[in-house]
C-alpha cells in the first residue's frame, strides 16, 4: 500500500485529535475532489514499517483520540488489506483509540468487509460537488456518517443510523 502523508494531528478528520493516515488510491473520481492527487494507486510512498512505527508512535499520546483513515480511499481493493492489519493492530494495542473511516463506497457495497469489525465510525459515499456543505466532517451532504459499523457487520444492529439523526 502507498500513502501520501500522515497528519501527526488533526481536528477536522473525526472527533477530538486525531492522527490521519492518507492512503494513496482510489477509482471515485468524483468531480472537484479534495484530494485528486491521492487517485494513482502507486503515488506516494511505501507504506513500511519505518511509516507503520511514526504511525504507531503518533497515537500513543493520551490527547490523540484515534486514527482516522482517509484519501485517496482506504477501501480501495489494493489498500483493504493492509488498513484493516493496521485497524486490527490498533485495537488491540490501544483500544481506547476510536478508528475513523472514510470511504467513497457506500455502506451496502463494503458491508462484509472484515475492516468493518474495527471501525468506529465510517463515513461512506461518494463526494457529490453539487451536495458541498461546509463545517461537518464529510464533504457534501449525500455522505453519511455511520457510528459502529461493527454491530452491523456482526449483525448485531440491522439500520444504518447516522450520528447526524
Amino acid at each position: 500500500m502507498n500513502y501520501q502523508k500522515i497528519t501527526p494531528i488533526s481536528i477536522a478528520d473525526g472527533d477530538g485529535c486525531r492522527a490521519v493516515l492518507w492512503v494513496s488510491g482510489c477509482e471515485h473520481n468524483c468531480y472537484n475532489c479534495h484530494n485528486p492527487d491521492t487517485h494513482d494507486p502507486t503515488s506516494g510512498y511505501l507504506f513500511d514499517e519505518a511509516a507503520e512505527k511514526r504511525l504507531f508512535d503518533l497515537l500513543k499520546p493520551n490527547y490523540i483520540s484515534g486514527l482516522t483513515f482517509s484519501g485517496g480511499d482506504p477501501l480501495h481493493p489494493l489498500n483493504r488489506g493492509e488498513v484493516t492489519r493496521l485497524a486490527r493492530r490498533l485495537k488491540t494495542k490501544m483500544p481506547e483509540k476510536t478508528i475513523w473511516l472514510y470511504t467513497g463506497y457506500l455502506y451496502k457495497q463494503i458491508c462484509d468487509l472484515e475492516v468493518l469489525r474495527f471501525v468506529d465510525v465510517l463515513i461512506d459515499g461518494p463526494y457529490m460537488d453539487a451536495q458541498r456543505c461546509v463545517g461537518k466532517f464529510y464533504g457534501s451532504t449525500n455522505q453519511r456518517i455511520i457510528q459502529n459499523p461493527p454491530l452491523l457487520y456482526l449483525g448485531l444492529r440491522t439500520e444504518v443510523c447516522n450520528i447526524d439523526n
